[in-house]
């Protein structure tokens, strides 16, 4: 089982979190971003850059993930793609999406787009809390429990 992130917005706290989980556990990680993003020295986290442009790194996440395999994003189009081929996503905010969730999520983000195409200001997600934080580790935390316990 490996944790893929969509790094080029993930934020820095959350992978501080994920750098001492995956040093803790000996679970594979790869950063993917289409920017240089700096990983501490370990076997088992790896950064990989992908060229500039739309969805670049997303369609790479999608392409790498494997069955069980968890994704670290806030990315709605992923999450999906990650879920339809059995992985599973985690956003940053500490939210484990379902196949249940992510439809409904979809559909969200898709009103959304159509209220700021149509001029309306939505406004940006709000700052990410400690409870967030918080959130984000206890899902991440029970994740490797059972991946682990799998692994043996």
């Amino acid at each position: 089982m490996k944790i893929w992130v969509d790094a080029d917005a993930c934020p820095v706290v959350i992978k501080e979190i994920l750098f001492k989980a995956a040093l803790r556990t000996k679970v594979q990680m790869t950063l993917v971003a289409n920017q240089s993003i700096r990983v501490p020295p370990s076997p088992n986290i790896k950064m990989l850059q992908v060229s500039a442009g739309f969805d670049v790194a997303d369609n790479e996440i999608v392409r790498l993930v494997e069955v069980g395999d968890l994704v670290i994003t806030a990315d709605i189009p992923l999450a999906a793609e990650v879920i339809e081929k059995g992985g599973r996503a985690l956003n940053p905010r500490g939210e484990m999406y379902t196949t249940d969730s992510i439809k409904s999520r979809l559909n969200m983000r898709d009103f959304m787009d159509t209220l700021r195409s149509s001029g309306i200001h939505t406004g940006g997600p709000p700052t990410l809390s400690q409870s967030d934080r918080m959130s984000f580790a206890n899902h991440l935390d029970k994740w490797l429990t059972k991946n682990q316990k799998i692994k043996r």
